[in-house]
């Protein structure tokens, strides 16, 4: 009797554990949950912009909830920068995997062209972002440190390429790596800020594959061009 007794004990105090386990909640992957949460943000700022975007959509998007979210990230404000942070930490990463330190001046510049011409066509919420943050006259994005310290490095690596170039005879002596990165945004860019608009007027389709690769191609041969001696 004894025994029976202590075996229902057993079972018992088994059973309570698991009914007492079941109930904690599950801990939760901070890393993935964050995830979750700036793709959700940076949808619902792409699609809005920062004013029409609501911190309980972002929940309900990421499978989140807003308490969380003013956990991780405090308020609206710091989610909408880190989101802007995350876009230009992605391009600036990517930039750098093309090692442009140890490529010859030319193909250097050519890599550099056509990684901005697919990154900007690929990656269409960095375009939206951009052009969202422009809006705002760049209020938020003037609070990043990061953006800034990202961008000395690019800089860093196209006034190398136009050093070795010139040196070697191959570029024009004197130009601003800041004022070339700018002139390959505007021809990587433009076609796609004003799609809709330019297919319009010239009544083709500036979305077609095939002459978005003559584009990237023109934006490589006016580039190129231009840096000749």
């Amino acid at each position: 009797m004894r025994h029976t007794n202590q075996t229902q004990a057993l079972r018992a105090g088994g059973l309570r554990r698991k009914t007492k386990s079941a109930l904690l909640p599950r801990k939760r992957n901070a890393g993935r949950t964050q995830e979750a949460i700036l793709k959700a943000a940076e949808a619902e700022f792409c699609k809005k912009g920062f004013n029409g975007a609501r911190v309980d959509q972002i929940a309900k998007r990421s499978g989140s909830n807003t308490r969380m979210i003013y956990h991780y990230f405090k308020s609206k404000e710091k989610l909408y920068l880190a989101c802007l942070e995350r876009i230009y930490l992605k391009v600036r990463t990517e930039e750098g995997r093309l090692d442009l330190k140890n490529e010859p001046p030319v193909e250097g510049m050519a890599k550099l062209v056509e990684f901005t011409f697919r990154h900007l066509l690929n990656n269409p919420e960095f375009v939206r972002m951009v052009m969202n943050e422009n809006l705002l006259h760049g209020r938020y994005l003037r609070q990043s440190e990061l953006v800034p310290a990202l961008t000395l490095h690019l800089v860093e690596a196209l006034r190398d390429l136009l050093r070795r170039g010139e040196h070697a005879g191959l570029f024009r002596k004197g130009v601003d790596p800041v004022q070339l990165y700018i002139t390959i945004l505007a021809v990587s860019n433009i076609h796609l800020s004003n799609r809709y608009t330019l297919s319009t007027m010239f009544q083709m389709d500036l979305a077609d594959p095939d002459w978005l690769e003559k584009r990237c191609e023109h934006a490589r041969t006016v580039i190129l061009g231009y840096l000749r001696p």
